[in-house]
């Protein structure tokens, strides 16, 4: 197994890409154990043989159709004008649009990318400093694969045999406590006199035009999780019905999507989904070779220590995640690792809800920490920022960030309160 391991590892520092890299690491450990690798043909296709990943191209087409619809502009609006009145009231606007957006993309570096291009630019202009504006964008952009609908929610629910709607609702104060984090840091900044005074915008004219679009584009979530919760549709159902109404808002009601830009959303959308599925299958290769080799014992030895300190065990749980995050694709992690430790978490009497947040909160936070952290390259390549200033700005919101995630680790009902409320089991 540690043969495996530092195989994995070594492609991966030597910069083969993650699925083939975790595709030959599964392969030298069917080898290692003597079986016919014509079961890794069989594993490829079994990997991805599941009814829920039917449902992650609707929800990323979706998540294009609204992109390339010119919905950014309009939720970044919203958001500057409701945050306007308050000093560093961009700063806020920032983390609004993020958790906006988040109901819309549910990706962080769809997030950092369309958000980075105006407010790493419009900020410096109002007195903010350039790697401030960037650190914020980061640190804001990773609510977006926490808040429903999330595309890592979906994976999640494959591998642990939770259910999409129950992960969908539990991701909602998570994603919220990770904004209210960075609000938190922002309102210090604020007190304490660092950030610009409040500026003043016209609000004369189109406000009305505004609250409709704000409304009409809020109500995608709404009608994806509300669908799902009365029982009208299942998660790929939804997905469909949410490229239609997307597509209905950005051709038809905003008139911002002809048809070049339709055709390029289905094209993106088609790179993304093949990208994930080879992810998917070659994660399978590496958990079958891994579960062979004997890393399920290890694990439940592990467990075993924190028999009585289930929370402990948690806490251990996001140290893990944090470590993985930085050098792991979220997505490769949650598919190899949550089925080892998901049944652990049973035995030892953890809600899989929780559990399930914190593995994702944490793996998010990795996602804006080097040396793999791609939302950091994206926001550099956006907005022109050099590595060491944007983490030194960074540091305030991450160690917020860490703090939202001990609380999630301390109280379980962030998780499940939603959930047992709105779809009991």
């Amino acid at each position: 197994m540690i043969q495996v391991a530092i195989a994995g590892l070594s492609l991966l520092l030597i910069g083969v890409p993650v699925a083939f890299a975790l595709g030959l690491a599964g392969m030298l450990g069917v080898w290692l154990f003597g079986i016919p690798m014509g079961v890794v043909v069989t594993r490829l296709f079994t990997g991805v043989d599941s009814f829920i990943f039917l449902a992650v191209p609707f929800y990323i087409l979706a998540a294009e159709i609204m992109s390339q619809g010119g919905i950014t502009a309009r939720l970044i609006s919203i958001a500057s004008t409701a945050t306007s009145w308050l000093r560093g009231g961009t700063a806020f606007a920032n983390i609004g649009a993020s958790v906006m957006f988040a109901g819309i993309s549910g990706s962080a570096v769809a997030d950092s990318a369309a958000l980075g291009r105006v407010f790493i630019e419009e900020m410096p202009k109002e007195g903010y400093r350039k790697d401030y504006a960037a650190a914020l964008t980061v640190a804001s952009s990773i609510i977006g694969p926490i808040i429903p609908p999330s595309g890592l929610a979906i994976l999640m629910a494959a591998v642990s045999g939770l259910s999409v709607i129950d992960l969908f609702l539990a991701g909602v104060f998570p994603g919220l406590l990770l904004g209210g984090a960075c609000a938190a840091v922002v309102a210090i900044g604020a007190i304490r006199g660092k950030l610009p005074k409040p500026r003043r915008i016209d609000m004369s004219d189109g406000v009305w035009r505004m609250v409709f679009e704000g409304a009409a584009v809020m109500t995608l979530p709404i009608v994806i999780v509300g669908g799902m919760v009365v029982g009208a549709y299942t998660a790929t159902e939804g997905g469909g019905i949410a490229v239609a109404y997307a597509t209905f808002l950005a051709v038809v009601v905003f008139r911002a999507l002809d048809m070049k830009g339709l055709w390029r959303a289905f094209l993106k959308a088609a790179r993304v989904s093949a990208t994930i599925y080879l992810l998917v299958a070659a994660a399978t290769i590496l958990s079958y070779a891994l579960n062979l080799l004997g890393i399920s014992s290890w694990v439940s030895a592990a467990a075993s220590m924190f028999e009585a300190q289930p929370t402990l065990f948690l806490f251990a749980i996001a140290l893990l995640m944090l470590i993985l995050g930085t050098f792991l694709d979220i997505g490769a992690a949650i598919l190899i690792f949550v089925p080892l430790l998901m049944p652990a978490v049973y035995e030892l009497g953890i809600d899989p809800l929780q559990a399930a947040m914190v593995v994702m909160l944490t793996l998010a936070i990795g996602l804006i920490t080097p040396p793999v952290g791609v939302v950091l390259y994206v926001v550099m390549r956006v907005g022109n920022v050099r590595m060491l200033p944007l983490l030194r700005a960074l540091m305030p919101f991450l160690i917020a960030e860490l703090c939202a995630v001990a609380l999630l680790c301390l109280v379980p009902e962030f998780s499940s309160w939603l959930p047992s409320l709105l779809n009991p089991r």
